[in-house]
């Protein structure tokens, strides 16, 4: 639930600026002569301002997109504000319709790969060779049977045939921002969700293709969607582990900065991992830790998760001492034993020839489980300081190792 609540809430930028955006249309007129210029500069002081981000942090996706975005506005500007009466502005509109959302909704799937890379290169290329062919199909009036063939109504009923944007963009549209939007649940990228966003803002741009003030906000929110994200996934990579999606060492350490008076530290390690990784192979090790760090996210009592290192963790309890926490910690070293893993599913190679690993059973039909060793302490004026209490808490999981291991130890 928790993962699925942090998902959902890299969706609230690009709504609350879709909102935005509205509000704006219906007060640009109140604005002062002196930021009229805002209106048609708008969109490229957005663009200049998040590709300096998005180069300064080497996000190539997002680069490509405010790119895009600042073509499409810059198209719209030159070609579409005296309305699809002849054929150049036909071209455009429809090309921008069909390529804006596919663009967009691509890069939300595709793996971040830097600004300038080969990778990179090859994606700027391709906007490229779109832009070449927008251009050629607007410059050649003899290609018009092309661009009537867009404008064609594959559906008759009223919501697929109303409107200005052509069915095809339509369809565009609807699958860029399903694309982003899978992406976004399976990635948890702000830039994932921020492309969705920009889709739907750029739609409703192009609904109004000739309503210069409507367009210019609405590029602009969209590249701001995309110039947040880039903030977010840069202080995601900052204080989120990338393996597990808890919160980092680093997030921890400010935490403890803030903790009150009364709080409880727990630091949990993997039984036996090193062997377990040694056994099936640091694939499924990854895998593990993974899954413990699932369970661990969703412990009760208030703690909170954090991954220390390696194969252990850290759960913080504010505002509760050991007694009240070590009945969580008991249920989640429960849960967590009983849980059984696969060990080969259907894709998994056999046991390469001469190899001297285990590789398990075959079609996820072997299974194994993991325990975790627990040690807790809490503050109190004999451990004053979080330093000293984490310490503790580690001096106790060593007792618990000592112990047999798969236990809860102070």
């Amino acid at each position: 639930m928790r993962a699925l609540l942090r998902a959902l809430a890299l969706f609230a930028v690009p709504i609350a600026l879709l909102a935005a955006g509205f509000a704006l249309v219906f007060t640009s007129a109140a604005l002062p002569p002196s930021l009229a210029g805002l209106k048609i500069y708008g969109p490229y002081i957005v663009f200049a301002l998040g590709a300096a981000l998005a180069i300064g942090f080497n996000r190539g996706r997002a680069l490509i997109a405010l790119l895009v975005l600042a073509l499409a506005y810059g198209l719209q500007q030159a070609w579409l504000q005296h309305g699809l009466g002849d054929h150049p502005a036909r071209a455009v509109y429809a090309a921008l319709t069909v390529f804006v959302p596919l663009n967009l909704g691509a890069l939300a799937l595709l793996p971040e790969r830097g600004a300038f890379t080969r990778q990179g290169a090859l994606r700027l290329a391709a906007v490229g060779l779109q832009a070449a062919l927008t251009a050629w199909a607007a410059a050649a009036a003899g290609q018009s049977e092309i661009v009537d063939w867009v404008y064609q109504r594959f559906l008759e009923p009223t919501p697929f045939s109303a409107g200005r944007i052509p069915q095809l963009g339509l369809a565009a549209i609807s699958l860029g921002v399903l694309a982003a939007m899978a992406a976004t649940f399976s990635t948890r990228s702000a830039t994932s969700a921020a492309l969705a966003g920009a889709i739907l803002a750029f739609a409703i741009a192009a609904h109004v293709p000739n309503a210069a003030v409507t367009f210019s906000i609405f590029t602009a929110m969209a590249e701001l969607m995309v110039t947040v994200a880039v903030l977010q996934d840069t202080f995601r990579m900052a204080f989120r582990d990338e393996l597990t999606g808890l919160p980092s060492r680093r997030a921890l350490n400010e935490r403890l900065a803030a903790l009150p008076r009364t709080y409880t530290v727990a630091m949990v390690d993997v039984d036996h991992f090193k062997k377990f990784n040694d056994t099936y192979g640091h694939d499924l090790g990854d895998q593990v830790l993974k899954l413990v760090a699932a369970h661990i996210d969703r412990v009760g009592g208030g703690g909170r998760a954090y991954r220390y290192g390696g194969e252990e963790f850290t759960i913080l309890f504010p505002g509760k001492e050991a007694d009240e926490a070590i009945p969580y910690l008991e249920a989640l070293r429960e849960e967590i034993e009983a849980y059984r893993i696969a060990l080969r599913g259907a894709d998994r190679p056999r046991k390469a020839k001469g190899a001297k690993r285990q590789r398990g059973g075959w079609r996820g039909r072997d299974a194994a489980s993991v325990t975790i060793s627990i040690g807790v302490a809490q503050r109190n004026d004999r451990l004053a300081t979080p330093l000293a209490v984490i310490e503790a808490a580690d001096r106790a999981l060593y007792r618990a190792k000592d112990q047999g291991r798969n236990r809860v130890a102070r």
